[in-house]
């Protein structure tokens, strides 16, 4: 923290976490010596810390939080369930009534033909499902060699040794010694960090046309699936040029493979669409869901899967795949009242109707800054490109200049997230228009505070 401590409390906290926690993506080293923020509460869109200071999350926690926090409705859903019953298996031909519930609710909200899900605990065990049902039903199609999976540089899936492979983050690869077999990845589409001299329209045609030249290259007899999320969500907020996906759907109807969107950020309304496969029409056969579908208040995720594909497992006896809390039932009654919430209240018809074009409209104001670039988004989703040039798209090689940002932002009570000198922002989907301000004028200000320190930096 940056910010002197002063609260005992915290410091307590800081030793803890020192001499007994692992966190996640972290270095720990520098981890132990600044020590950790630490939250203590949160209410709508806000979080505060240990300190007293009221931050406006505008990341939603990790893109989860989507009818923001302090709903007690879920937190009644979930002391309803825990002592009616707090736990059972769905293994062993077994089910019960929140689970069943729940399907239902999903299938009703996710795309036509789409009516059967599979639960995990997780957005990364969903992926890790995925490889194994799309392998699974290759195999009873007597197709067992078709085995490969393409997925994209710089796609995030999750950090299950499945996931990270399929994701295709080098920084990840590196730990690990991933991908495991079987898995390739094409490049990404985003225009502004990689399009060059293209145009934006003529950068999606190629960015989607190395997904057929993969195909070929691998063999169509050999690849199993395509995964790819609508908007690369971790790896910078990236919303494909408009003639990306229309190409990319155009070569999946020539070639006999599956599709796989993985819906854990977009789902559930974060596009003002339930799904970001229904705001590109995607039509895939496979979906990965978690997130928003508890807005995060407790772990679930799972695979919405195609009724043509259902029909083919359903002909080939054990699917020897699960978790000790697949379908957990005090998660799926959490999930259902989370639905129920965003549809009773209307929330994915207020984003796509009110809130995301005021928020999108918000966040252009600041493309006039020095340090900017770009700003794109879609519905609640947002980035901020952090550059040296704005004419030639030049970065601050080096520098960390996204990371400073991030820490102005963090003082100053906001929540942006770096990735790299990419600010993103991915804010509950119940933040009013005056909160929409707040993060706006708030992060013009962290923009002025990070141009003033590389000044600074660069004059000393």
């Amino acid at each position: 923290m940056s910010k002197p401590v002063s609260n005992p409390q915290t410091l307590h906290w800081q030793t803890l976490s020192n001499d007994h926690h692992l966190a996640p993506f972290s270095d720990y080293n520098q981890l132990k010596a600044k020590g950790p923020r630490i939250i203590t509460k949160a209410d709508g869109v806000y979080i505060w810390d240990s300190e007293g200071n009221k931050i406006l999350d505008g990341m939603a926690g990790l893109w989860c939080v989507a009818v923001g926090y302090g709903r007690d409705e879920l937190v009644q859903a979930a002391s309803r369930q825990m002592k009616e019953l707090p736990f059972y298996n769905t293994f062993f031909m077994t089910a019960h009534p929140p689970v069943l519930e729940l399907a239902k609710a999903i299938a009703e909200l996710a795309p036509a033909g789409m009516n059967h899900v599979f639960f995990t605990g997780s957005g990364s065990e969903g992926n890790d499902t995925v490889l194994r049902m799309v392998r699974h039903y290759w195999k009873l199609k007597g197709k067992p060699q078709k085995k490969v999976i393409i997925g994209r540089i710089n796609g995030y899936h999750g950090s299950t040794v499945a996931g990270a492979s399929l994701g295709g983050m080098v920084g990840m690869h590196e730990q690990g010694d991933l991908p495991i077999p079987g898995i390739v990845h094409i490049p990404q589409p985003y225009w502004f960090g990689e399009g060059g001299d293209m145009t934006p329209d003529e950068f999606g045609v190629w960015a989607a046309e190395q997904l057929e030249k993969k195909i070929l290259e691998v063999g169509e007899d050999n690849v199993a699936a395509f995964i790819a999320e609508p908007i690369q969500g971790a790896g910078g907020v990236i919303i494909p040029p408009d003639t990306y996906w229309p190409k990319v759907k155009e070569i999946l109807a020539r070639y006999d493979i599956l599709f796989v969107a993985d819906e854990v950020i977009c789902g559930f309304g974060r596009t003002g669409e339930w799904f970001g496969s229904d705001y590109y029409d995607l039509k895939p056969d496979l979906m990965t869901i978690a997130k928003g579908l508890t807005s995060g208040y407790i772990p679930m995720g799972g695979v919405i899967v195609r009724d043509t594909v259902v029909e083919v497992l359903n002909e080939g006896g054990d699917f020897n795949h699960g978790f000790t809390y697949s379908g957990h039932p005090v998660a799926a009654a959490v999930g259902l009242e989370n639905i129920r919430i965003l549809r009773e209240e209307e929330i994915v018809e207020r984003v796509r109707a009110e809130t995301a074009p005021y928020l999108q409209k918000r966040l252009r104001e600041l493309a006039d800054h020095p340090l900017v670039g770009e700003v794109r988004g879609v519905g609640m989703l947002g980035a901020i490109e952090l550059v040296k040039n704005k004419q030639t798209r030049e970065r601050f090689e080096g520098q960390g200049v996204g990371m400073i940002c991030r820490g102005h932002c963090f003082d100053n009570g906001l929540i942006m997230r770096a990735v790299g000198d990419t600010m993103i922002i991915s804010p509950p989907l119940v933040i009013s228009k005056v909160e929409i301000d707040e993060l706006v004028d708030k992060a013009r200000k962290c923009l002025d505070l990070t141009a003033d320190q590389i000044s600074d930096a660069a004059i000393n």
